[in-house]
């Protein structure tokens, strides 16, 4: 195991003391005004440590180059949060060496192994694509350095490919299925979905979840991920009358204005999650559907969130956070306050043991990493997409918080 030493400078304050001997009571002696002992500038001060270097991958280029973008400024703001502004813990300061996996997982691999034999970081934390964080799951266990993967949501990251030295402070997919499956809980649904493996994935946990709530799945359509005509789809989810269509799609050839068009919306009650803001900007066709999200800056309602509203637009010509740039800062939070209660030790074991069941705050509210498979545990937010006037985009309105005791997400895996 990698273990770094901690250099101690101690300093030693001379203490000087004049004795002043006169035949009458005087006052106690005091040191000349020009005293160096004197000088608030030459009293000790403590030297600062040895930096905590925090590696960050994300996809700083490429198809998710928008997400990681996100995380990497939530993830600076949160570290400047959490520590006060002054960026260190104890008397060792933060370094981030941040690189772009391109969101290709040949190079996030390759970025990866880089931090950790050149850099030597302490804790790696990233990355936006799963595909990337598969890739460099087996590299924390080699190093035995902690991973905080951040945003990377499939649930086989932290399920049975997992290792214990890998935790994630962002939701997996099975807790977005769960927080759908609770708002459309005891009810009969249809689900209409992409054809690929992201579609697949958030149906499979979301009907496990919904049996879990009472409801059923009546009917799975699954289109082709370039399909431009959702016609069939639509009219074989039509005939099977679901209270509810759980939508799940990504894509500029989304299927809102068919399902507008064919009558959908007026025969059951469509939803979907919401995504981040440019892709709420061609969800106009939405308008009173109902939903679920993870964040949305105006949902979140707590004293973290409001600064980072506040701060990101000051910095970012009065543009709002968006739903990475939460996650970011609540992977900061996290590693900030591990590192707080270890008062600064970077040991992998010693980080694993205080992060099993920890909480931490974020911008949408506490979370805590469940001790088995080291998966954050958090709330989610039921939401209303609703028009308003001078917005560019359609804005989820808060419904409800959905309590983690109602996101129901399996352990797959326990570490021991």
């Amino acid at each position: 195991m990698k273990i770094k030493k901690i250099l101690a400078i101690l300093l030693a304050m001379t203490m000087v003391v004049s004795v002043v001997a006169c035949n009458q009571p005087a006052p106690a002696p005091q040191p000349p005004a020009d005293d160096p002992a004197d000088d608030p500038a030459e009293d000790p001060v403590e030297e600062p440590g040895e930096p905590i270097v925090i590696g960050g991958l994300t996809s700083l280029s490429g198809a998710l180059m928008d997400y990681g973008n996100q995380m990497k400024a939530g993830f600076e703001l949160g570290l400047e949060y959490a520590t006060n502004g002054t960026m260190m813990i104890g008397n060792r300061p933060i370094q981030v060496i941040w690189e772009d996996t391109t969101t290709v997982p040949e190079v996030a691999r390759e970025r990866a192994t880089k931090l950790l034999d050149e850099d030597e970081v302490d804790i790696l934390v990233g990355p936006t694509s799963s595909a990337d964080a598969f890739a460099i799951l087996g590299l924390a266990e080699e190093y035995e350095t902690i991973l905080m993967i951040e945003p990377a949501a499939a649930d086989f990251l932290t399920g049975e490919l997992s290792n214990r030295f890998v935790f994630r402070t962002g939701r997996n997919t099975a807790q977005d299925a769960a927080a759908m499956a609770a708002i459309m809980a005891g009810s009969k649904v249809a689900v209409f979905a992409p054809d690929t493996a992201f579609g697949r994935a958030y149906t499979d946990p979301f009907r496990v979840a919904l049996e879990e709530a009472g409801g059923e799945v009546l009917i799975e359509e699954y289109a082709p991920a370039d399909a431009t005509n959702f016609a069939p789809y639509i009219t074989r989810i039509l005939n099977t009358n679901p209270e509810y269509t759980f939508v799940i799609w990504a894509g500029a050839n989304n299927p809102w204005r068919q399902m507008q068009e064919m009558g959908l919306f007026e025969a059951t009650t469509v939803s979907t999650g919401a995504p981040e803001i440019a892709a709420l900007r061609t969800m106009f066709d939405m308008e009173g559907a109902t939903g679920f999200t993870v964040y949305y800056h105006q949902v979140a309602q707590n004293p973290v969130n409001e600064w980072l509203v506040e701060q990101h637009k000051a910095r970012f010509d009065g543009a709002p956070p968006d739903i990475f740039t939460s996650g970011g800062m609540a992977a900061a939070m996290a590693i900030v306050t591990a590192l707080e209660k270890t008062g600064g030790n970077t040991d992998a074991e010693v980080l694993i043991q205080t992060m099993r069941g920890m909480e931490f705050d974020s911008p949408t509210g506490m979370r805590y990493f469940r001790a088995e498979d080291h998966q954050a545990q958090q709330s989610l937010f039921e939401i209303k997409y609703t028009r308003v006037d001078g917005v560019d985009h359609i804005v989820p309105e808060l419904i409800r918080v959905i309590p983690i005791e109602e996101i129901f997400n399996p352990i797959q895996v326990t570490h021991p």
